[in-house]
């Protein structure tokens, strides 16, 4: 698995054990998107969707015929805490990601 995120970002998913990659802008964020495309190698590529906000139509020439990597979008940090209602927002996040609502 591979994460293309702002250079904070990416950071915290390095520390988790996670290869990623900080990019400043969304020019590098789509450049760096398809160099892993092309290189192969990754089974899933999160992308910060305030980087690249479509990330398979970003890619989409590359991806032909290919079945992987799988591209996730995610949500920044940014987006993240500018929601007034942090807990609201990260619980429709993982709502839309795995199909349900988990309460811890």
């Amino acid at each position: 698995m591979a994460v293309i995120a702002d250079p904070d970002t990416a950071l915290g998913f390095r520390l988790a054990g996670l290869e990623a990659f900080g990019v400043a802008s969304p020019e590098e964020a789509k450049a760096r998107l398809e160099a892993l495309v092309q290189q192969g190698g990754y089974a899933l590529v999160a992308v910060d969707q305030g980087l690249v906000p479509e990330p398979e139509r970003a890619v989409e020439r590359l991806l032909r015929g290919k079945d992987l990597p799988v591209l996730l979008p995610i949500a920044g940090i940014r987006e993240a805490f500018q929601s007034p209602d942090v807990e609201g927002y990260m619980r429709e996040l993982v709502r839309r990601t795995i199909g349900f609502d988990i309460k811890l």
